[in-house]
């Protein structure tokens, strides 16, 4: 459950669902996403509750013993950082609260096995003959370095349910392509961990 520490914080951030530029949830899904990719939200989800957000709001508490809060930079930015890690905690819990955990790796009868749905590792050609691998994955675990793209993209959308010598034709604003798929499988999804940054803050508390 969200805590009650930061849900009055911004209350006129409340209705912003989609923080830092995040894809909304197609309405009436559910929010699908790998193990890896939930385990990274809830991560960082923990990182901000119990450790980011105690640390600035101790700092704005000391800044705000200093002058002027109206003149007090340190005070001002202090701020303006809870009310950014609030608006981060709402979205991350919003997105956690929907979550649906679908495992690539589970086993799954031969029929679901040759389509292509959420967690399906897809090989196809274009129109240049040119082989492409894509995973799919969930919204907020997109990696175009991984070549992992989200389930409600053009390109995902237009693969689904297709199967290993299909041809499809994929719409996008780049123009009209056809792909031939030419392999599909369901292995592990491997999704970048949560890294931590360093709680900064500019105020020394030793002045």
């Amino acid at each position: 459950m969200m805590s009650k520490a930061f849900t009055k914080e911004s209350e006129q951030d409340d209705d912003d669902d989609v923080e830092g530029g995040g894809t909304p949830i197609p309405p009436g899904s559910k929010n699908y996403i790998t193990p890896g990719g939930h385990q990274r939200l809830k991560d960082e989800f923990e990182f901000l509750l119990k450790k980011d957000r105690p640390a600035v709001t101790a700092a704005v508490s000391w800044a705000a013993k200093n002058g002027d809060r109206s003149e007090n930079a340190d005070y001002q930015y202090g701020k303006k950082r809870l009310r950014e890690i609030d608006r981060r905690l709402r979205f991350l819990t919003k997105r956690l609260d929907a979550a649906e955990v679908v495992d690539p790796a589970t086993p799954r009868d031969e029929e679901r096995a040759e389509q292509v749905f959420f967690g399906a590792t897809v090989t196809y050609a274009n129109q240049e003959g040119e082989d492409n691998t894509i995973t799919i994955v969930g919204i907020d675990e997109v990696d175009l370095k991984r070549n992992h793209i989200s389930w409600v993209s053009p390109l995902a959308r237009t693969l689904m349910k297709s199967r290993a010598g299909d041809s499809v034709t994929l719409r996008a604003p780049g123009g009209v392509q056809v792909l031939d798929v030419i392999d599909v499988q369901y292995v592990p999804v491997e999704v970048e961990a949560f890294v931590p940054t360093e709680v900064a803050f500019p105020v020394d508390k030793k002045s």
